[in-house]
């Protein structure tokens, strides 16, 4: 837990509950904002992972209704505001949060965790204790946990791209809170659970006579916002700049609001093949648009495929995704400069930048559109892959045909986008993005996630979204803030060839994971078809363009690297 928080350490203990806290400094950089936090006066003790980006409003709402402060930060106004409107204190937080708060009084618990997930809560139940924590790990290590494999998570990992939706982890003995979520825990350990958040789809009355540029205005001003918001800091904001729209435009928001010259960082691999493994000339122009303090971080694959160990080591669940090495070592390098830095996840999801939504529009089967867009193999590929003891029910489509059947969002395409929000974006790049800033110590905030944010891109229509590729009218409104070449380009990704296109030492590492004595132990994969994967592993890509060795492998390493299964 340490690289989550070097700067501070504490521990309280009342009674049957104990609260423990790594703390990383940003606001209140005084020992007063100090974790655990013990408000004596209220009978409350809290501890606190996150960014409350409106408490300084908050507070002082709460200073006009009598309470009084200690310190200076984010963490006592939750106190505070607990105090104040018990669990619906959430619904006035805007930020990124993890928390937990005991009442001396009564005995009880509460956790809660924000509304996208932003910030991860996982915990362990049985009879005896109930344990919770930043990190999966952190809970194994804590010890007596069910550490056997979750059969449906299984299922959920090789046909969902690696994607678990809570409460499950691969992991029988270890749950996560979902997202939007308040679990309150008596003192007899009953714990129950209540979401306090939901996305609708559609657009209000008044904006059914929205011109195309009143939506533009109405992009940038909610962005403008959130961007700003994401500022609240002691200590200096970076941007992590892709050379994408999306963080090109968090550059041209936060130059419109900074008075200091944003610093920026960009990360690029060589060219394997034809596959170009950089993205600078168009940082590059971001940053002559807006004189940035600017970082060019060249990696190569020698210097890869260590930090890639070391990536699995630190992932609190096996993420399959080929970026996490180069969130990883480009989080390594930005921490040596700065503490903070705002990154453009989340735009593809809420702003429709993806291929597989313009063939959700009129689709008759949505359940078959997407699955055949997004899934990694269909139900007959994973009976070929998995040992049989394994194999039970496709679990996967299950749990998305029963998404899409929930209320609130009727188009295919809208059900396509609300699940990709509420559980694809926290699963696949918000805990990429978490697990790897964070295993440098360094705080990512992401301002397309402000949940006003979310809930203004679910009601923009859907041909505003998916026109000309994706994230159109992101496009449009980003033309009056940033130079058009950036957006009109080819759309790009985090690119790490070398794991897409498994050769040399990387396919010694995927080899080696996959037939070593604990993979074949495990026993998790039929033996003829990871003969067939490694025969050719670059013939075998799924429909999201990753290697389906590559899935086997990193798991198998997970598992073998964090000693479970």
């Amino acid at each position: 837990m340490i690289p989550r928080g070097p700067d501070g350490d504490g521990m309280v203990v009342r009674g049957p509950v104990a609260f423990g806290h790594r703390r990383l400094k940003i606001i209140d950089l005084s020992e007063a904002a100090q974790q655990p936090m013990v408000d004596s006066d209220n009978g409350l003790t809290i501890v606190f992972n996150g960014a409350i980006y409106n408490y300084p409003e908050l507070r002082e709402e709460l200073i006009g209704r009598g309470y009084r402060f200690f310190s200076h930060g984010d963490t006592e106004v939750i106190l505070k505001a607990f105090k104040e409107w018990g669990t619906d204190c959430v619904k006035k937080l805007n930020g990124m949060f993890a928390f937990a708060i005991h009442e001396r009084d009564t005995g009880r618990v509460t956790l809660a965790r924000d509304r996208v997930g932003i910030k991860p809560l996982y915990f362990s139940k049985d009879a005896k204790r109930i344990r919770f924590c930043s990190s999966l790990p952190g809970l194994v290590a804590a010890g007596e946990v069910d550490t056997s494999l979750d059969p449906v998570a299984l299922n959920y990992y090789m046909t969902f791209h690696s994607i678990v939706p809570p409460e499950r982890t691969i992991l029988n003995g270890i749950k996560k809170l979902p997202p939007a979520t308040v679990a309150v825990i008596e003192p007899d350990g009953k714990m129950t659970q209540s979401s306090y958040w939901m996305l609708d789809y559609g657009m209000t009355a008044e904006q059914q006579s929205w011109t195309k540029n009143d939506w533009e205005d109405a992009t940038l001003d909610v962005m403008r916002r959130a961007v700003k918001r994401r500022l609240v800091a002691d200590v200096p904001v970076g941007v992590l700049l892709s050379g994408g729209l999306d963080s090109s435009l968090i550059v041209g928001l936060l130059a419109e609001h900074s008075t200091q010259q944003v610093e920026t960082f960009s990360i690029g691999f060589e060219t394997v093949g034809d596959e170009v493994g950089d993205e600078f000339k168009y940082s590059d122009i971001i940053v002559d648009r807006f004189q940035t303090k600017h970082h060019k971080l060249p990696i190569d694959s020698q210097q890869a495929l260590p930090a890639l160990k070391a990536c699995i080591g630190q992932m609190s669940e096996p993420m399959v995704s080929h970026d996490n090495v180069g969130f990883y070592m480009l989080s390594q390098e930005v921490a040596k400069h700065v503490k903070v830095v705002q990154s453009g996840q989340g735009a593809d999801e809420i702003f429709g930048g993806y291929h597989w939504y313009p063939p959700m529009i009129g689709s008759t089967d949505p359940l078959a559109s997407y699955s055949k867009a997004f899934f990694d193999r269909d139900f007959a590929d994973y009976r070929e892959l998995m040992a049989e003891k394994w194999v039970q029910e496709d679990y996967a489509r299950d749990f998305v045909k029963s998404h899409f059947a929930m209320p609130g969002a009727e188009a295919p395409i809208d059900k396509a986008m609300r699940l990709d929000a509420l559980v694809m974006l926290v699963d696949d790049p918000v805990k990429r993005v978490d697990n790897n800033t964070m295993a440098a110590s360094l705080e990512a905030r992401v301002p397309f996630l402000d949940h006003e944010v979310v809930e203004f891109a679910a009601r923009v229509p859907a041909e505003l979204k998916i026109k000309n590729g994706g994230k159109y009218i992101l496009q449009e409104a980003g033309r009056k803030v940033i130079p058009h070449e950036v957006i009109d380009r080819p759309k790009g990704y985090f690119p790490v060839p070398a794991l897409k296109y498994l050769r040399g030492p990387f396919l010694d590492f995927a080899r080696e994971a996959v037939l070593n004595d604990t993979a074949r132990q495990r026993g998790l994969f039929q033996s003829t078809y990871v003969e067939k994967l490694l025969a050719d592993p670059e013939k075998h890509i799924t429909p999201l363009r990753g290697s389906k060795l590559w899935q086997l492998a990193l798991l198998e390493q997970w598992l073998q690297t964090h000693g479970v299964g």
